[in-house]
């Protein structure tokens, strides 16, 4: 149960701790995202409950919207300045 709540860490810690690379960002809220679906599904194996299997497919399908809209967004600032990096 412990494997979820790391990878939940990792995402966050990856998202404060990078404020310039927008990629590596989106990376970090996609491991967040998969460590609350592995946190979600132990949890509703453990209590027995369809409910957490079902919140997490969710979860999933939302992740998936929301990395290939932010994959066209990253096209369209490269487009832009040439670079993915935030320091301007």
């Amino acid at each position: 149960m412990n494997i979820g709540l790391i990878l939940t860490f990792i995402g966050i810690s990856g998202v404060l701790l990078n404020l310039n690379n927008i990629l590596i960002s989106v990376i970090s809220i996609e491991i967040m995202f998969y460590g609350i679906n592995f946190y979600l599904v132990t949890v509703s194996l453990i209590v027995d409950d369809i409910a957490g299997q079902m919140l997490s497919l969710f979860i999933l399908t939302i992740a998936a919207a929301e990395s290939a809209i932010a994959l066209a967004l990253i096209m369209s600032y490269f487009k832009i300045y040439k670079d993915i990096l935030l320091d301007n």
